[in-house]
């Protein structure tokens, strides 16, 4: 079964959603819902809505709870690069290009961010333009500058 529960932030309304005792997702207001899943709160989206809570409350800068990622290998493997990147800091998509062993692969990079299904938990919101400028977000730009500002403040 996968089941998805609802949690009130500085961003706005976010849903965390599990599947196979995993967190699946994490999607924000007004994003298309997840056919098939129940309304429920399980103990692993209860884990996650706590820390996320925390995280905006700047008492915790990690996550530490299990994640059930679906996506090519080459999108994982992006994912765990993002998930490298420290609190507080950023990383250019081509830095990440690079930390994959393709600089080349920047829009790849790009695309496997657009593609995350568990953002904040993995932050592709510290990746940024290669000149420093704030690129594209599913939570929308001002949603991205609020995470960041949140990680400088308390980091």
């Amino acid at each position: 079964m996968s089941y998805v529960w609802h949690y009130d932030t500085p961003i706005g309304r976010l849903a965390i959603a599990e599947t196979e005792g995993a967190v699946s997702h994490l999607r924000f207001d007004g994003a298309a819902p997840l056919p098939g899943y129940e309304a429920k709160e399980t103990p692993a989206i209860r884990q996650a809505g706590e820390q996320l809570l925390a995280y905006f409350s700047g008492t915790r800068s990690t996550f530490d709870f299990p994640l059930h990622l679906q996506g090519t290998p080459f999108q994982k493997a992006a994912w765990t690069a993002l998930q490298a990147i420290p609190f507080g800091e950023t990383r250019s998509y081509k830095d990440i290009a690079v930390q994959l062993g393709n600089p080349k692969a920047v829009r790849a990079v790009g695309m496997a961010n657009n593609r995350n299904p568990i953002p904040i938990f993995i932050p592709c919101h510290r990746v940024i333009g290669t000149n420093g400028s704030l690129t594209g977000y599913a939570g929308g730009l001002e949603a991205k500058q609020l995470l960041l500002d949140l990680e400088q403040q308390d980091g």
